[in-house]
């Protein structure tokens, strides 16, 4: 009965690639060293990305969206990427934010002084002034910066980027087993749907 269900399974889902037009090795890549999410009961949309990326902040409100129209099993992860000229002290701003609390208010306003307001933060002070706006004390945002908590982030954070092998932002695995290979952002978004319901499909049948 099992294998049967497997069997069924890869029909169905063979028919959706095709009614979809979505294929592997041109819309999505299948991962030859899987990464294992940060929590395995959900279906992970893991988004790489950093915020002197413009491509990113481009696409920041349109998978915001996105996640919010998810059911509860999907949770959207961003790892924000160093390997480009200043972003590792955005990226240290990032896990900062998260780890006092304000990530989540403040990131896109992060973005908007950077492409709006032509500011930079290139300094832990300059982070400080710019958090003391949403009520983080600034010797809290100094002291944290280059904590202990924000520096094992950074290193996870570029250990992940390393073992998931992307070299540009944004992008999207989903479930620690599939890139998304398209560029425009809402295909992006269209190939990342069709597989995190591929993923609720595979489970529901290993259920069975």
């Amino acid at each position: 009965m099992r294998k049967f269900a497997v069997l069924l399974l890869g029909l169905v889902l063979s028919a959706v690639v095709q009614a979809a037009g979505f294929t592997e090795g041109k819309d999505y890549a299948v991962l030859t060293d899987p990464v294992r999410p940060a929590d395995a009961s959900k279906i992970e949309v893991a988004e790489v990305f950093s915020f002197l990326c413009p491509h990113c902040y481009h696409f920041e409100p349109l998978i915001k969206a996105w996640s919010k129209q998810q059911p509860t099993d999907v949770v959207l992860v961003q790892t924000h990427a160093s390997f480009n000229h200043n972003w590792p002290i955005y990226q240290r701003g990032f896990y900062t934010m998260a780890a006092l609390g304000v990530k989540d208010k403040a990131q896109e306003a992060v973005f908007t002084s950077i492409y709006v307001g032509k500011q930079e933060m290139l300094t832990a002070d300059a982070w400080a002034n710019f958090l003391a706006t949403y009520g983080v004390d600034k010797q809290k945002t100094l002291s944290t910066f280059n904590s202990f908590g924000v520096n094992s982030q950074v290193k996870q954070a570029d250990n992940r980027v390393r073992d998931l092998k992307i070299t540009s932002t944004p992008s999207l695995i989903i479930d620690g087993r599939f890139r998304v290979l398209v560029s425009k952002h809402e295909d992006m978004l269209k190939v990342a749907q069709f597989l995190v319901d591929k993923v609720r499909a595979e489970r529901a049948a290993a259920k069975h």
